[in-house]
């Protein structure tokens, strides 16, 4: 059965390999849009790195979406430092041949799912939560009528890689996180908890490099990169692929190991704003409709990244 997929993104490194995933599964995902939001860099280069990686995966049949500039109520905080200026790391970049569609990603996520049948369209959120948050309350009727939205975001047990207890997604627009694990829809949550788990290490970056794709040869170069930032700032081996997670679980859900939660997030305090209080212990579990992530198949992850990329 193919799904019909949103993605939601502020390319960004990983966020660039998460697409060229999704862009490499047409027989699995039907992408009805690529929406954009400022996140990582700002919003003229998260719309503008999303048409590079399309052209390069030869996608042009995929519209693309602008969609917010700052967060609903914060004031914006990229992570250039991790992505480099441009977003795309050390990836030669060029003017794209096509640009992204008239109508802004909010409009556009609630034109599509009010279009289609309930539970048929699928979310991936892999940058700030604000689109989806600004659609939820556009029109409201979206929530019930969405299916699965799976969001790169959170931290728990690892603690935070911006802040001592936040994640980047998160913590760049906590209001629209708290509207959208709030309101009842059903999300599952790839928090860093998990997205630790999943690295690239200099053996699984060669062996992508090895393959003779674009999107391949594209991704390699992203992957070194963030690791090389990730040894030079974190000392750790290998960067965390965060975003090709969500790809890889709405792919292949078997990789993952979930446990259904409440989730809030912290919006109010100066010190640990963007936090993610993730509660376990709930009354009914099976009234659950959040669903964080605790494990990972990191080697099942990259053989699904391997295959997509040689296509």
């Amino acid at each position: 059965m193919v799904t019909k997929l949103i993605f939601d993104c502020d390319p960004g490194v990983d966020d660039a390999v998460a697409l060229f995933m999704a862009f490499a599964a047409p027989q699995d995902l039907e992408i009805l849009a690529i929406t954009t939001v400022g996140g990582n860099v700002a919003a003229d280069l998260t719309a503008r790195n999303a048409a590079i990686i399309r052209q390069i995966a030869g996608r042009e049949d995929v519209p693309i979406h602008a969609g917010a500039k700052v967060p609903l109520i914060r004031p914006p905080l990229d992570a250039g430092d991790f992505h480099g200026e441009s977003g795309l790391g050390a990836l030669p970049l060029f003017a794209p041949t096509k640009g992204v569609e008239e109508g802004h990603a909010a409009n556009v996520i609630v034109d599509l799912v009010m279009r289609h049948g309930p539970g048929e369209v699928t979310l991936a959120v892999t940058g700030p939560c604000t689109n989806l948050a600004l659609a939820m309350r556009l029109e409201p009727d979206i929530i019930e009528r969405l299916g699965l939205i799976v969001v790169m975001g959170g931290a728990r047990r690892e603690g935070g890689n911006v802040t001592a207890s936040a994640e980047y997604n998160i913590w760049a627009d906590p209001h629209a996180a708290e509207v959208v694990f709030s309101s009842g829809a059903r999300c599952v949550v790839m928090g860093l908890d998990v997205t630790h788990q999943v690295r690239s290490d200099p053996a699984r970056i060669a062996a992508i490099a090895a393959i003779d794709t674009p999107a391949a040869q594209a991704s390699a170069n992203l992957l070194a990169f963030s690791s090389a930032l990730e040894r030079d700032i974190v000392g750790g081996a290998g960067a965390p692929i965060h975003d090709p997670c969500v790809i890889a679980y709405i792919l292949a859900p078997e990789l993952f190991t979930l446990r259904p939660c409440q989730l809030k997030v912290e919006t109010s305090s100066r010190l640990t704003v963007g936090h993610t209080a993730v509660e376990f212990g709930l009354q009914d579990p099976a009234a659950a409709r959040i669903f964080w992530a605790t494990h990972a198949d990191a080697d099942g992850v990259f053989a699904l990244l391997n295959e997509l990329l040689a296509r």
